[in-house]
């Protein structure tokens, strides 16, 4: 089965299906945003796909600044690609994804039409979903809609966190990528359109969102608390100090609605119909902990209001 596959992609969750491509197909490019500065020298950092096509042996590797660069656009038909791969990286204009002969692909991380948009798995977490996966498509000009490849499922654990869900989608990402292009390459893929009444959205969520709501149901905060976990992670201003808050569990202790209780070394918010037990946090110039450590000597305020 012959191929000429290119690869884009930026951070880790692309990483493991560029590997089993390479070892499957040998992948000839991969394209992936140019290195950036980073920290307080500023030293300039490579994506984690460079790094891995690097690794790999890979010597064509594109940077563009723009994928609407002429110079991108005539490097991409030069290789002629059988495939273009698309895995967490930039939305791709048509003069370049229609230059793959056999099709250009997205790897999503969900069960599409479901949470479409640049955050699917926050979502997911945050809508109290009981299953997830992920989903190759077709693109097209319409970001996250195309005609559907395959799809691999997944139940989510209970209170499993984003950054969970991030973890065990990854190897389905790769499996997801290789069995399409094996689809694609054999000729036997079988595209199904979207069902649009279907469609849910998932746009990305930034900090300043994610102030819980001690005004919702304690299930529905455990879920946001989970679902931006760890980033850009659910906050709170507690005795004056924003108090970030990585994991919870509800509460059977009751506790008015917008007010904390710390009862038998365990710490609760109340919420609109209950509470919650706060079990992992972090408070400013502080490490991440888990709750029964931060409470082990703590002489603070039993109770009081949460703002």
């Amino acid at each position: 089965m012959s191929s000429n596959i290119v690869f884009m992609g930026t951070p880790d969750f692309a990483v493991p299906a560029l590997q089993q491509l390479h070892a499957e197909f040998g992948v000839g490019t991969v394209v992936t945003v140019p290195d950036k500065p980073k920290g307080r020298g500023l030293s300039l950092q490579k994506s984690a796909v460079r790094i891995a096509a690097e690794q790999l042996g890979i010597s064509n590797i594109l940077t563009p600044t723009s994928l609407r660069d002429a110079e991108f656009e005539t490097q991409i038909k030069h290789i002629a690609p059988s495939i273009i791969c698309v895995i967490a990286f930039r939305i791709l204009p048509k003069n370049i994804y229609s230059v793959a002969t056999q099709g250009a692909f997205n790897v999503h991380a969900s069960l599409l039409p479901r949470f479409r948009g640049a955050a699917p798995i926050n979502h997911a977490i945050m809508r109290g979903e009981k299953k997830s996966g992920v989903t190759s498509f077709l693109l097209n000009d319409v970001v996250d809609t195309g005609n559907i490849l395959g799809q691999i499922e997944i139940d989510i654990p209970q209170f499993c966190t984003a950054g969970e869900l991030y973890e065990l989608l990854k190897p389905l990402a790769a499996d997801c990528a290789v069995d399409t292009c094996k689809a694609l390459l054999g000729g036997y893929a079988a595209p199904l359109v979207q069902t649009d009444e279907l469609a849910t959205p998932a746009k990305k969520i930034f900090r300043d969102e994610c102030k819980i709501d001690l005004g919702q149901p304690a299930s529905d905060t455990v879920n946001f608390v989970h679902g931006v976990s760890p980033v850009p992670c659910a906050w709170t201003t507690w005795q004056g100090q924003v108090l970030k808050i990585f994991r919870c569990l509800p509460s059977g202790i009751l506790c008015p609605v917008n007010e904390f209780r710390i009862i038998d070394n365990t710490f609760v918010i109340g919420c609109s119909d209950g509470a919650i037990q706060l079990t992992e946090i972090q408070l400013p110039g502080k490490q991440r902990v888990k709750v029964d450590q931060f409470l082990h000597g703590y002489r603070g305020p039993m109770s009081g209001p949460i703002s």
